[in-house]
């Protein structure tokens, strides 16, 4: 559910919408969600000092509350 959600809101951002991925790996202490995309979009998945991938985060942070599992947001270069 969660790594359709930023799949889904990842591709609404990019300019590139059929190279995202999304990969979910799970840890000790947390689930890490990796968001893979093409070299040009990185930047815009990032957002200027992070702000767009904070947000992202910010979202998936109130699932944390309802599941009690925390999550990792990554962005990767394909």
């Amino acid at each position: 559910m969660i790594a359709d959600f930023v799949a889904e809101f990842a591709k609404l951002i990019v300019s590139h919408p059929d190279d995202i991925k999304v990969e979910m790996k799970e840890g000790n202490e947390a689930i890490e969600i990796v968001v893979y995309t093409n070299q040009a979009d990185a930047g815009k998945l990032i957002g200027k000092d992070g702000k767009m991938i904070g947000a992202i985060k910010t979202v998936i942070s109130g699932c944390k509350a309802k599941d009690g599992v925390s999550y990792k947001i990554n962005v990767a270069v394909l």
